[in-house]
């Protein structure tokens, strides 16, 4: 096989890992509580430890990448990764989580921002589109996948008598208990594994092209100087909050206001919110081909905050059906507010998308704050109303920002008017 293609699909497996490490929160969030006997405030900080990670390492990961190139950049992620899984395997408690998470989070930053220049060079510019489509239906289809692997793997272990070396190996490792640890042990063994390919596999030399250079530290400072390059950092950071946001408490949620078993239908309904996320994209790929995507974000922003509504507030049923639908509504908002704070600088792209990427520590604030607001008020749906304050602000979006390339659409009207002028002359 060409090498260029072991690269490739690397890459793409990659994108797969990162996004099953990533969303596993959501489905680990009850048993964290239970566990380690936290209130929802406290236990907001967890998401936190791991998305400070993305806002302290997102620029600093660029200028390693630019210095060493990918290859150094990818193992010390995954090295990290396997290192916060293994402290956390060995001695489960509230502050090894915290750090266990920010040193898997600072892996998880330093492979998105290393993947991206890297796929456009090992699956060549002129199938950079297609690639970077297909790694972000892998990206979905993992979140879907874990929250099912992570139910099924519990349910197994828990089961007193098994013939998996495999399951009888976990049984042995983790905390009656706390079965649910073992989702890092797993980590620990995909991050091994992933070290392993990394090691063998000879890596291309990235050509950065002007979009992907990362500028020096007073670049950052005059581009921190820009309203519009600020609202667009706070769109980002909005964007990550919701969609960990609603993550994070869904399971919770239908636990504390319907009684469902958060390890098995809570874990059903947030793999089905990340299925939703996935399967919007491909209408959102096809709807910013005929409409601006400032009207496509403010549909899907509005549609979004309708959906929410109706799973806080409707019944079980309705809530079954809600939250998979706000997924499926967020799944737009990050390529459209990428791509418009992209299209409203003539300059500095790289470094611009560094602090995009900066903004995803938003994914940490809105957990804390949602718990907060529960605990004190003792209803998770009021503590949700920091949700709705980022969905409006991702509403706004669509009104304020002033791109200087607007996205090229196709006009079906103007086609057939051009054809029936043909026609009639």
């Amino acid at each position: 096989m060409n090498k260029n293609k072991l690269i490739l699909a690397l890459v793409l497996l990659t994108f797969f890992v990162v996004s099953f490490i990533t969303n596993i929160l959501g489905p680990l969030f009850p048993s964290l509580i239970a566990d380690f006997n936290l209130s929802l405030a406290l236990a907001g900080f967890l998401p936190f430890s791991f998305f400070a990670a993305y806002g302290v390492m997102s620029i600093p990961s660029g200028m390693l990448v630019d210095k060493f190139s990918e290859k150094p950049v990818l193992f010390l992620a995954f090295l990290m990764a396997a290192l916060g899984s293994l402290l956390f395997g060995i001695s489960p408690n509230f502050y090894m989580a915290m750090l266990s998470l920010f040193l898997i989070g600072t892996g998880m930053a330093m492979l998105q921002v290393a993947i991206n220049p890297l796929l456009r060079v090992v699956g060549g510019e002129e199938h950079f589109a297609f690639y970077s489509v297909s790694a972000q239906l892998l990206f979905g289809a993992a979140g879907a996948l874990s929250p099912l692997v992570y139910s099924k793997v519990v349910l197994a272990i828990d089961e007193p008598n098994t013939s998996s070396a495999m399951v009888s190996t976990l049984q042995a490792l983790v905390p009656a208990n706390m079965t649910w640890v073992s989702m890092y042990w797993i980590f620990a063994l995909i991050s091994l594994m992933m070290l392993m390919l990394i090691t063998l596999l000879k890596f291309p030399k990235v050509e950065r092209n002007e979009a992907e250079s990362i500028g020096a530290v007073k670049v950052y400072v005059s581009l921190f100087k820009d309203k519009k390059i600020v609202l667009f950092f706070l769109a980002i950071a909005a964007y990550v909050g919701t969609e960990q946001g609603v993550a994070n408490f869904i399971s919770i949620f239908l636990q504390q206001q319907h009684g469902l078993d958060p390890v098995t239908q809570g874990t059903a309904v947030l793999s089905q919110f990340w299925l939703m996320l996935t399967l919007g994209c491909v209408l959102g790929l096809i709807l910013v081909k005929f409409l601006d995507s400032r009207l496509v974000l403010k549909l899907f922003s509005v549609s979004a905050i309708i959906s929410l509504t109706a799973g806080l507030f409707g019944s079980k049923e309705v809530a079954l059906m809600a939250f998979p639908m706000v997924g499926f509504f967020l799944s737009v908002m990050w390529s459209v507010i990428f791509s418009l704070a992209l299209n409203s600088v003539p300059k500095h792209h790289g470094s611009v998308a560094g602090i995009l990427c900066t903004g995803i520590i938003g994914g940490g604030l809105a957990s804390p704050m949602v718990g907060a607001i529960a605990d004190i008020s003792g209803d998770l749906r009021l503590g949700m109303v920091v949700v709705y304050i980022t969905l409006f602000y991702i509403l706004s979006v669509g009104f304020w920002a002033k791109p200087l390339i607007n996205n090229k659409t196709i006009n079906l009207f103007k086609n057939r008017k051009e054809e029936t002028i043909q026609t009639s002359n």
